[in-house]
């Protein structure tokens, strides 16, 4: 069975999944919907393998049922077996590796819960890109506080104070790239405008 067809049965498999976990522990689908704010016909629709699997979906129900991310997707170990990338939760947010080298530009996926909407900002050296891929992100960064939507993204020094997470109270999800020296993305080619980009600082 070659990679896509792994993944394929992966996702094929996490509605049985769901399902057997969700009825072992004696759960109903009013009572997870009311747990995870997601509509009984979408955790039905999930169940059937009418509705494709997304983080979105997998990140509050991995916390209903109390099990690992990962543990619920069964995801297949494809590739080089020395470099999965397995989600991990750090402080309170899945993250999903997506860079293997030490030093340099380091690649990741966020999925950041609903309830982590208070602005706690922080500073440290490096450089960070931030691009959202789903929901609504808060930026704080110094005297700004943006909103950026899918398909937007941000770029900035975090020697400034800054702060991301959800706008709305529902989860986003987004690309990280930082930089701990510092190091900058470089782009070669860009839009004309940037919609919801901060000045660049440093």
């Amino acid at each position: 069975m070659d990679e896509q067809s792994q993944i394929a049965a992966a996702l094929a498999g996490v509605g049985p999944r769901l399902r057997r976990i969700r009825t072992g522990r004696g759960v109903t689908l009013g009572a997870l919907a009311e747990a995870t704010g997601i509509s009984k016909s979408t955790l039905s629709r999930l169940e059937s393998g009418l509705r494709r699997p997304s983080l979105e979906l997998l990140l509050p129900l991995a916390q209903a049922h109390q099990v690992p991310l990962d543990e619920l997707v069964g995801a297949p170990e494809v590739g080089d077996p020395r470099v999965r990338p397995r989600p991990r939760v750090r402080n309170g947010r899945t993250v999903i590796p997506l860079s293997h080298r030490p030093g340099g530009l380091q690649a990741w996926k966020s999925v950041i819960p609903p309830e982590q909407d208070r602005p706690e900002p922080v500073t440290h050296e490096g450089y960070e890109w931030l691009y959202v891929l789903s929901g609504r992100l808060r930026l704080v960064l110094a005297d700004h506080d943006l909103v950026l939507g899918p398909g937007e993204a941000a770029e900035f020094d975090t020697r400034l104070p800054h702060w991301f997470g959800p706008a709305d109270g529902s989860p986003v999800e987004i690309l990280n790239l930082f930089g701990p020296q510092g190091e900058r993305v470089h782009v070669r080619a860009g839009p004309g405008t940037r919609r919801g980009r901060p000045p660049s600082a440093g």
